[in-house]
């Protein structure tokens, strides 16, 4: 039987007790997120936490089994997004590196420039990020009024379709599955608990991307990539004339959906130990075609006294 341990710290304030802890981590999401909830009371007495915690403290969460707190591995740091209490427990909300990002950014107009340069124009104007960007994506004109660096990044996400995430103080932008950790064995037989995965005949699927942009005269160019005869999709890039661009936007569209393999989630235990943008091979003695390596998009970590698990979502057959 495994022992259940935790350390949860926020700023100076070490959790003695606790309900359970959600952590939600994604290279499609812009933040990983974390949601802690204590007892809204404890020895017939209400938790107060207000005097000893508070929006914008730094966060750091460590849990597993069978350890002591200096060796259980890091499964969230980032900083108190928000405090509430909720159907007697008290819930608080984190947001990593992301956190920093929510405040305006000086108004300005950036011309003929990469995404790379824009978010480190941005993380610049942040403070203490740096940028690792290997994403090939132009903009015409890019202006800044009135926003947020996370409306920049927000923005930046939905039109190049690109894994923007962060690692500690730096801000990664990569193309879909180019950036990929170590690998994780899983079998159906041993340590997969639940599985929702369905298994899509990628050859039999088709697809046709269809990406449109404007140049500086406000005339449409667009690029359509794919097979004829099945499924449609159209993303507009208004302020984007540059064809390489379009065309690497059409192939990330088709990228993420034109593959034979399974798709969906599959619900694990904490070990192995497996973060977003690591490989899950999965395995099936009865189905030993279907085994493949699957790179991993998500995953959704839960504890409480209870026990510990993690489900995994993955994208595309590696």
């Amino acid at each position: 039987m495994f022992a259940m341990n935790f350390d949860i710290t926020i700023g100076s304030f070490r959790l003695t007790m606790l309900d359970s802890v959600e952590v939600t981590r994604s290279v499609e999401n812009l933040a990983d997120t974390a949601v802690i909830t204590l007892p809204g009371t404890a020895y017939n007495r209400a938790l107060e936490v207000e005097d000893k915690i508070s929006e914008g403290d730094p966060v750091c969460i460590r849990f597993g089994y069978d350890a002591d707190t200096e060796e259980l591995p890091v499964e969230f740091e980032g900083y108190v997004d928000t405090i509430a209490t909720e159907e007697g427990s008290i819930k608080i909300t984190c947001e990593d590196e992301l956190y920093a990002f929510r405040k305006e950014v000086r108004n300005t107009v950036l011309t003929d420039v990469s995404a790379g340069d824009l978010l480190s124009h941005v993380a610049s104007e942040i403070g203490g990020f740096d940028v690792a960007c290997d994403y090939d994506f132009r903009y015409d004109k890019f202006t800044i009024y009135e926003t947020t660096g996370f409306d920049i990044l927000k923005k930046v996400h939905e039109e190049t379709r690109a894994n923007i995430y962060f690692k500690g103080k730096t801000l990664h932008v990569h193309p879909q599955y180019a950036e990929t950790g170590g690998k994780v064995i899983y079998d159906f037989a041993v340590n997969i608990e639940k599985s929702e995965l369905k298994y899509k005949d990628g050859d039999r699927r088709k697809l046709t991307a269809t990406v449109e942009g404007t140049d500086a005269a406000g005339k449409t160019v667009k690029v359509t990539k794919g097979t004829p005869g099945g499924d449609k999709f159209t993303i507009k890039l208004p302020g984007v004339s540059d064809m390489g661009a379009l065309e690497r936007r059409a192939d990330e569209e088709l990228k993420a959906k034109a593959y034979s393999g399974y798709e969906g989630s599959f619900t694990a235990w904490l070990v192995p130990r497996v973060e977003p943008g690591d490989i899950a091979e999965l395995r099936d003695a009865d189905y030993e075609t279907k085994n493949g390596s699957y790179y991993v998009v998500s995953t959704e970590t839960t504890f409480s006294s209870g026990g510990g698990s993690r489900k995994i979502t993955i994208g595309k057959k590696i």
